[in-house]
């Protein structure tokens, strides 16, 4: 897995929506894999809460059929935390304050979290290579198969 692809993912979705305090992407078990957290945020606890949080989003959207889990929000007095699905072994934490735009965030997560699920599949291409058939004006590759893999449908506040 390409730590720094993934590092930069984040990073970059921080610096494209306002608002955001937080990252971090954590195995379906609840594995740390990668956080970009506040001092005052125990990036373990917070992936162990998120798994926990997706297994039970992921059974609400089967048992009212759904279909595939996609994204969940939670709001608190002083900002809200978005959980998103990134395919089936994964899933992405976005922390934000009062002022961050939803809707925003939910357009620029989704092409991201294909991104990040070819970066922990090693599935996609490696996007820190130099490709010279990309230089010479080729054709990109077509997006990953994880982004095709999350439907409209979406639970929000389970």
């Amino acid at each position: 897995m390409n730590h720094e692809a993934l590092a930069r993912e984040m990073r970059e979705l921080r610096e494209r929506v306002p608002g955001i305090t937080d990252t971090a992407v954590a195995a379906a078990d609840g594995m740390l894999i990668a956080a970009d957290t506040a001092d005052t945020i125990d990036p373990e606890s917070l992936a162990a809460i998120a798994a926990a949080g997706l297994g039970i989003a992921r059974r609400a959207t089967a048992v009212t059929a759904r279909g595939a889990f996609r994204q969940t929000v939670t709001y608190g007095s002083q900002g809200l935390a978005a959980f998103y699905a990134v395919g089936d072994t994964a899933l992405m934490i976005v922390l934000g304050d009062e002022g961050i735009d939803l809707e925003r965030l939910h357009e620029l997560t989704r092409p991201a979290l294909g991104r990040i699920g070819a970066i922990l599949t090693g599935t996609g291409p490696d996007p820190l290579a130099e490709v010279p058939a990309k230089a010479a004006g080729a054709p990109a590759p077509a997006p990953d198969a994880l982004v095709g893999a999350l439907n409209d449908t979406a639970t929000e506040g389970v």
